[in-house]
């Protein structure tokens, strides 16, 4: 294994390295259109896989594929730049491709679960403000406290319409969570189901480590993502990648400084990273490129203005590849003015006009020396790559997908039963639930209504009992009086004695007379009456 990457000679023929042990320093490679920029990023990718080191690149225009097969006489410039470079080793060599493809169309797709990808990186994707990206973030923690996996869009889709129907419970615990703000999140997540990110998010999610492999003679694979499709989802490429760098580093142990690099990341049209992105986002950025180096990850940069990249981050790319750039704009010539800065001097170039004359192939390089310095910089004829420059057909695309030891491991999807399945369980407990609390209360109402009419019977009842009670004793009282009256009165036969006494009496009476008669009769009759 060598110790440095041959980049090029340099207009004194001297040859231009990158130390592999400061290779995780990270890069940047720029220049306008049509300069060279690609080429140069192929033949540093070649380069790395040559040393042992796995490699990822997103490829948006279709022609880095071209490394799945070795060089030919059809870009007979190869050869022939090779041997004005005098580059005595130079052969044409396919490199060890892997395809990728977020959308599982021409590569093996690349899924990652709506839990992993987290709330933060979510909201950049789907431009949420920050009190919807509060919204969000309330979402996932009550999705973690009670276990409701987030693995796709329908997941999170259920996960916020809970949220929505449950505001007031999880206002008074989390925040204010409105239905509004709810709304919105659910709408920017309709438009990335659109753009085709739901093929992005699910299981099997991807297996980080896949890309950290070597092949069978020892080279590195170079995994190369398809993105001419996704570059019409900018949002979604930029998010895609940012994601990919944070699950390296998280996942990654720390390795200091290796003799070379575990991975090297190449980021391509990387000023859709730094484009509209929030503060929070751009420290998330800066804290991964700082702290990534440590896991033995080298980020390289490419774009067409160096300027695309904020200060903060361009402070740790200290190795540089810069072609032509051109003076058409005030911007341009800002961007001139600040790559010239950037490179340790070298008295005998002038770099700010040398930018603007170099030629397609040419690039002004400053790379790290292994005592950590940068060297001076120097006008370079970049080398050729060894494999194809360009695409390749949907054929032989097709066979190097076949080939891989990736294929059938990603391709078929899986649907576990996660947020949006248990959600749906938990609506019907909760409806089953509501529907016994309303038969329980109607069944309450009803055994009220009951012992109220029963309450209502036994008074009527009970009045009417009292009544006849009542009533028995007023007719007791009544026959008592009867019976006492009956009992004080003369009984017939003394009635009849006394009426037939009193009419002898009478008649005697009128018969006699005198006193001594009536005194005669008075003593008979006070002896009957004896």
């Amino acid at each position: 294994m060598t110790d440095s990457l041959f980049i090029g000679l340099s207009d004194q023929d001297a040859p231009q390295s990158l130390v592999l042990k400061r290779a995780n320093r990270h890069g940047l490679i720029a220049g306008a259109t049509g300069t060279g920029k690609t080429v140069t990023l192929q033949g540093l990718a070649e380069g790395f896989a040559r040393a042992g080191v796995p490699v990822f690149l997103a490829d948006v225009k279709g022609d880095i594929a071209g490394m799945a097969k070795a060089g030919s006489e059809a870009a007979g410039w190869t050869a022939k730049r090779a041997m004005e470079m005098k580059m005595e080793d130079y052969d044409w060599e396919s490199m060890p491709v892997v395809f990728w493809d977020l959308f599982g169309e021409q590569g093996h797709p690349i899924r990652t679960t709506i839990s992993e990808m987290g709330p933060l990186l979510l909201s950049r994707l789907m431009g949420l403000n920050d009190t919807q990206e509060g919204v969000l973030t309330i979402a996932f923690r009550y999705a973690d406290e009670h276990d409701l996996l987030l693995l796709d869009l329908e997941d999170l889709q259920a996960m916020l319409a809970w949220c929505a129907d449950n505001a007031a419970e999880l206002s008074s615990k989390y925040g204010n969570v409105t239905k509004a703000s709810v709304g919105s999140i659910q709408r920017q997540l309709l438009t990335l189901d659109s753009q085709g990110g739901a093929a992005f998010f699910g299981e099997p999610a991807f297996d980080i480590t896949d890309f950290i492999a070597l092949d069978g003679k020892g080279r590195g694979r170079v995994n190369i993502l398809a993105a001419d499709k996704l570059m019409n989802s900018p949002r979604l490429y930029a998010t895609f990648l940012l994601w990919l760098l944070s699950e390296l580093f998280e996942t990654l142990p720390e390795v200091g400084d290796p003799e070379k690099p575990k991975l090297v990341f190449f980021f391509d049209e990387a000023h859709l990273l730094f484009d509209e992105a929030p503060d929070a986002l751009m420290d998330k950025v800066e804290q991964v490129v700082r702290l990534i180096r440590s896991k033995g990850v080298g980020v390289y940069f490419v774009t067409q203005n160096p300027i695309d990249i904020p200060e903060k981050v361009a402070g740790q790319l200290g190795n540089r590849v810069q072609h032509a750039l051109r003076a058409f704009t005030p911007r341009d010539a800002r961007a001139i003015k600040s790559a010239s800065k950037t490179f340790r001097p070298n008295p005998r170039l002038d770099v700010a006009a040398v930018i603007t004359e170099m030629k397609v192939g040419e690039a002004l390089v400053s790379t790290l020396m292994p005592d950590g310095a940068p060297s001076p910089v120097e006008r370079t004829r970049i080398a050729p790559p060894r494999s194809r420059v360009g695409p390749l057909t949907p054929g032989e695309r097709m066979d190097v997908i076949n080939a891989s030891p990736y294929a059938g491991k990603y391709e078929e999807r899986i649907d576990r039963d996660s947020a949006a399945e248990l959600l749906v369980m938990k609506r019907e407990e909760q409806a089953g639930q509501a529907e016994a609390e309303k038969a329980a209360a109607l069944q309450a109402k009803l055994d009220a209504q009951a012992a109220k009419e029963e309450a209502k019977l036994d008074a009527q009842a009970a009045k009417e009992a009292a009544r006849l009670a009542a009533q028995r004793e007023r007719d007791a009282a009544r026959l008592e009086a009867a019976r006492v009256r009956a009992a004080s009165r003369p009984s017939t036969t003394d009635k009849v004695i006394e009426s037939v006494a009193r009419s002898a009496a009478t008649s005697i009476g009128r018969q006699l007379a005198g006193s001594v008669g009536k005194s005669l009769v008075r003593g008979i009759l006070g002896s009957l009456f004896k």
